[in-house]
């Protein structure tokens, strides 16, 4: 019941989380106003509202102008909705804290692999969020959260200052050092080389796909280091919270 409940919440909340993404780039209201079409900027009936169902039953067609809609809507829907059957299917009602961190990391990663934009408010959301975390799920601690997100944020910033002294030219966006210490308050310090080490996996895997794919790929191109750690942290938060709960022991969880 708790991973079905967790389903539809997950759903609900991901097609205003699309919106989101869509909207907050070009500065317009996320809160205010009817879902509108992309193309036309007629007012979407509510009936081709329902989250994934309503893109399947219309084929990826608007039904007021017969453009095409974006992809985004229903992955982010679909992504949020398994973040929330996993979260509340794992951990009861306590999946909220994972859900929250899930779905947040899944608005920064779509944001930084289309528009290469870390917004501070989100990733400031959610190292407050992190640490407030701890008074209801104690593992990590509160210290090594603290620690973390102090040492998540510096360890990138360094690796980025080294990289512009030695190169003449930026490498890292400014977002970056302080997603993964926002990351870092979640995880604690002890798992932030796992984080690491994962995005930087994940990255190189993409990088390669895109160039087997025909993309040029090399030293100048951008890219999107942000959603490489948010798609690393949550299986991570998910296997260090599993460890505490059934007791375990790791290297990564102090």
């Amino acid at each position: 019941m708790y991973s079905a409940g967790g389903l539809v919440l997950g759903a609900i909340l991901g097609s205003f989380l699309a919106t989101l993404v869509v909207r907050w780039p070009q500065s317009a209201s996320v809160v205010s106003g009817r879902s509108r079409c992309d193309h036309c900027g007629r007012a979407v009936a509510y009936r081709d509202l329902v989250p994934i169902l309503s893109y399947a039953a219309l084929r990826s067609k608007a039904r007021c102008c017969g453009g095409r809609i974006d992809g985004l809507h229903p992955a982010t829907e679909l992504g949020a909705a398994v973040i929330g059957a996993v979260s509340f299917g794992l951990f009861g009602p306590l999946g909220l804290l994972t859900a929250v961190l899930g779905w947040t990391l899944l608005v920064l990663a779509l944001l930084d692999a289309r528009h290469l934009w870390l917004p501070d408010r989100l990733t400031g959301f959610l190292a407050v969020a992190g640490l407030i975390a701890a008074l209801v799920s104690p593992t990590p601690s509160a210290i090594s959260r603290m620690i973390g997100m102090v040492a998540g944020w510096a360890i990138l910033s360094l690796i980025a200052a080294l990289y512009a002294r030695t190169r003449g030219r930026s490498g890292m966006g400014g977002g970056d050092p302080k997603l993964l210490g926002a990351i870092g308050a979640w995880t604690g310090w002890a798992a932030l080389p796992l984080v690491l080490l994962a995005a930087a996996s994940i990255g190189i895997v993409f990088a390669l796909l895109a160039k087997i794919a025909g993309r040029e790929i090399n030293a100048a191109t951008q890219l999107p280091l942000g959603t490489f750690l948010a798609a690393a942290a949550w299986p991570i938060w998910l296997y260090l919270q599993w460890i505490a709960e059934t007791g375990g022991y790791s290297l990564f969880l102090p």
